[in-house]
């Protein structure tokens, strides 16, 4: 193969949306489903529709935004799972905080569960003093 070739090649694949690279998750990956967080300071709530195919919708307030959701496939020696969410499509609405989210901007967090599966904190270490939550499961037919 020729360098200009490669380069072409390259340049291409530069151009194929980050959503279409990543592997999926497993399909019973508990974080797989619809999560609601109620933000009562803001009177507004968030909800995170996240699929195995590792996409995920996000509405906070007027604001929908479509993500890759990567998370690791097990939880760390303390239970949080490894994760990076990056923006892939946004409307350019403002979010619950007030904020607009630009395509592109990654964010990651450490998700941990609780032992029912039906709530989890979204920190921003593998520990508890900076979270938000919990995120409440929504029961259902969701996707």
């Amino acid at each position: 193969m020729t360098p200009r070739r490669l380069a072409g090649m390259l340049a291409v694949a530069a151009m194929v949306p980050a959503l279409a690279l990543a592997a999926p998750l497993r399909a019973d990956h508990p974080i797989v489903g619809v999560w609601r967080l109620e933000l009562p300071e803001q009177a507004c709530a968030e909800t995170y529709r996240i699929r195995a195919d590792g996409t995920a919708l996000i509405t906070s307030a007027e604001e929908v935004a479509e993500t890759r959701f990567e998370i690791a496939d097990q939880p760390d020696a303390a239970g949080f799972y490894r994760t990076v969410n990056r923006i892939v499509k946004d409307n350019g609405k403002r979010d619950c905080s007030g904020q607009v989210t630009a395509p592109g901007h990654a964010i990651a967090t450490f998700i941990l569960f609780h032992p029912s599966g039906d709530q989890f904190l979204m920190c921003q270490r593998a520990d508890t003093r900076a979270c938000i939550g919990p995120l409440v499961r929504v029961k259902g037919d969701w996707i």
